[in-house]
């Protein structure tokens, strides 16, 4: 231990500052906890079990590619919240869309309702997923230990940095009224530092990469401010912002119209860190085997490097964007739109906006990223 502490001191240093950055931004960010006592009406989410089917009307409907509607009449016993221990008749509401049929023994979430007069009833809300995430989650870490050794193991604590980093300083921060752009922007850089610092220590190589991916993030920022200025469209085109726009007229002061740039940035930090970091690998591994290129050499010889890197990760972000919207383009696919319709749409746009800046910061990290290791590398020639 003492020797690892001694090998990467600067990381070491690193990941301390990034530790006290966290908390005193937590600190700053983080929302009062106002514990209040429910008066009058209200609605609790609790876990239950089903202990007997009392009637069970759900079937399968063909019509609905072999979806269950229906509904079911169910004993349930409470197992969290003031309600535990009871056993309550629930009613249990299936249709294609929402609801699936449940067994004796499996578990669900209850949406339990409280009068003011003390009465309470309850209806399912939803199978219990508890379980199987943790089960998905335990197997993704299981397999990326082991097939990733030790650099997996690192890579799951820059993980961990970065969903921490969303939803304890990010989200706490804009709900506050943090700038929205800048914010998002300087949390990327954060978690780029932490990365490539627990990943791979505090060195040359990682802090060409660390360089290369902020230049590459500012890139896709910049571009995806000029294509929503030229398409018209912000964040608050979205076809999820209306709730948010509800919290800010009653008082929240979340900025909406940076959202969709803010997008961007998150989207390309990762295939930006990916492209970044394997460029800069590389040609450290070049200078190794020859330290007898310049500067211009290990450029050129980055740039062919790059260029392999770009076709793929390409590919991958334009899919990656229309993989997560797919149910909805192939709605719009089947309405038949004119292609008038269609590229006056908001839809595309704003999955232009996303898709292309990302891959812009992506492509445009090579050059830059290229640049500065080769640099780097070269003064030592």
């Amino acid at each position: 231990m003492k020797n690892w502490l001694k090998n990467n001191r600067a990381a070491v240093i690193v990941l301390v500052i990034a530790a006290l950055i966290f908390v005193l931004a937590r600190m700053a960010f983080a929302p009062k906890a106002e514990k209040t006592e429910p008066t009058g009406d209200y609605a609790e989410y609790e876990n239950a079990v089903v202990v007997q089917i009392l009637s069970d009307g759900t079937e399968a409907d063909e019509a609905a590619d072999g979806g269950y509607r229906g509904e079911q009449l169910l004993l349930a016993e409470v197992k969290t919240g003031q309600y535990a221990g009871e056993t309550m008749q629930v009613y249990n509401y299936v249709s294609p869309l929402f609801g699936v049929p449940l067994k004796v023994g499996d578990g669900c979430t209850l949406v339990i309702s409280t009068y003011e007069n003390g009465d309470a009833n309850a209806t399912v809300y939803e199978y219990n997923r508890t379980t199987a995430v943790w089960i998905v989650l335990g197997l993704f870490l299981l397999i990326t230990v082991l097939v990733g050794g030790r650099t997996g193991a690192k890579s799951l604590i820059g993980l961990i940095f970065t969903v921490a980093g969303v939803f304890w300083l990010l989200f706490p921060a804009l709900m506050k009224g943090a700038p929205t752009l800048p914010t998002t922007f300087l949390l990327c850089v954060y978690v780029a530092a932490v990365s490539f610092a627990v990943l791979g220590g505090v060195e040359k190589k990682t802090v060409c990469a660390w360089l290369g991916t902020v230049a590459g993030m500012a890139l896709a920022l910049l571009f995806a401010l000029l294509s929503q200025r030229l398409l018209r469209i912000d964040g608050l085109r979205s076809a999820d912002v209306e709730p948010l726009l509800q919290l800010r007229q009653t008082g929240t002061p979340i900025g909406l119209r940076g959202l969709l740039a803010a997008g961007v940035i998150l989207s390309s930090l990762g295939a930006v860190m990916d492209v970044a970091m394997s460029l800069s690998s590389a040609l450290s591994e070049v200078h190794a085997a020859d330290r007898t290129m310049d500067a211009k050499a290990l450029f050129r010889s980055g740039m062919n490097i790059g260029r392999d890197m770009v076709g793929t990760m390409t590919n991958t972000l334009i899919l990656a964007f229309l993989g997560s919207g797919l149910v909805l383009t192939l709605y719009i696919y089947t309405l038949g739109l004119s292609p008038h319709m269609l590229m006056s749409s908001v839809y595309l746009s704003w999955e232009l906006v996303g898709g292309i800046s990302s891959s812009v910061g992506v492509i445009l990290s090579v050059p830059i990223t290229a640049a500065i290791a080769a640099w780097a590398y070269g003064r030592e020639q």
